[in-house]
């Protein structure tokens, strides 16, 4: 059996470097595989062998995609791979972008076959799921087990050129491709068998799914402004200097809360912004820009509000997986419920 050599490419974190504190290492690259790469080899049964192992943090390769690019191109054209593999990144937002953005500059500069995998909400995804396949992936490492066997079938598929089957089938992302097939019965009849599962009540699946998209009912008006307490929570990264819990740059996994009680203004020597995906010369020379403390204050001043919550919320929006940023909002929201906040002064960037 003739070996299919393989490029791996994978963060700090599966690159067995260490966490959040080494995800601004610069990219490096060992020969070999790394961690989840002997996973890889062993489910291949010893047909795929991981020649050379790149490594890099996500923040580095985030915030320095051009320099990464040109760089990663040229470790895997050196040694010519029959396929580079990128991940799985589950629901890690950057590594996922940095996964999709290798995966597609090998395929399209190179011309060498790729694979990644991630979960659906992943901005990763949306970034190259036209260009390639993606396997679909639970939101975090606990989906591995089950991952890595798909990934292996459908590497192998791709390789030898055999037919690939629908997304359901092989178990990846939709591609937004539509192929032709014939079916046993004619069009007119699906549809109507179809309508009448629907009409029953019965399960069913249309064969042209419509996009779905989340609505969010707006919240009731506040009965009396003048008697509410008024919060303000901001996705634009206003954090204390030095930023004390790091808040990532990108992908945050997590937000803070942080007192403002005795405050009537956030100034550049004492706040600083820490978010990674806009120009930071504003928000650090004058962090009300981003966190409007001082105009909240001149309208609690004017008693349009009873009183300015004396705690403000922040995480960073930047690259944060909706998934992630749902579950946010809804934690403080309730945080903010329970101690008796009516409405809240939302800002992003």
């Amino acid at each position: 059996m003739e070996k299919v050599r393989v490029v791996h490419y994978l963060n700090q974190f599966f690159g067995q470097i260490g966490g959040e504190d080494r995800a601004g290492i610069i990219p490096q690259m060992k020969e070999g595989p790394v961690g989840v790469g002997r996973e890889i080899q062993n489910e291949s049964k010893g047909r795929f062998e991981i020649v050379r192992t790149i490594i890099c943090g996500d923040n580095y390769a985030a915030e320095h995609l051009e320099e990464v690019e040109p760089l990663i191109l040229k470790w895997v054209d050196e040694i010519r791979p029959d396929l580079f593999w990128a991940g799985p990144a589950f629901a890690a937002g950057r590594y996922g972008i940095a996964c999709g953005t290798m995966c597609k500059a090998v395929q399209q500069k190179l011309g060498i076959p790729v694979i990644t995998a991630m979960h659906p909400t992943n901005p990763g995804v949306e970034a190259a799921r036209k260009e390639m396949y993606i396997i679909e992936t639970g939101d975090s490492i606990r989906d591995m087990k089950r991952v890595i066997p798909k990934m292996v079938a459908l590497a192998q598929k791709i390789l030898d050129k055999a037919s690939i089957g629908m997304p359901e089938q092989e178990g990846y992302l939709p591609r937004g491709i539509r192929v032709n097939v014939r079916a046993e019965k004619r069009g007119s009849k699906r549809a109507v068998e179809m309508l009448l599962k629907k009409l029953r009540g019965e399960p069913f699946v249309t064969e042209l799914p419509i996009p779905h998209f989340d609505r969010v009912a707006p919240a009731p008006p506040i009965a009396d402004l003048s008697k509410a307490v008024i919060a303000l929570v901001t996705e634009g990264g206003i954090v204390p200097k030095g930023n004390p819990d790091r808040i990532e740059a990108h992908n945050a996994s997590k937000y803070c809360k942080y007192f403002i009680g005795d405050l009537n203004d956030l100034t550049g020597e004492a706040f600083q912004t820490a978010h990674g995906g806009y120009d930071p010369v504003y928000a650090n020379d004058d962090p009300d820009r981003v966190l409007p403390l001082d105009a909240a204050r001149l309208l609690e001043e004017r008693g349009l509000f009873a009183k300015l919550y004396d705690y403000y919320y922040v995480t960073v929006g930047n690259v944060t997986a909706v998934a992630s940023a749902a579950r946010y909002g809804h934690e403080i929201g309730e945080l903010l419920l329970k101690d008796g906040v009516q409405g809240v002064i939302l800002t992003s960037t």
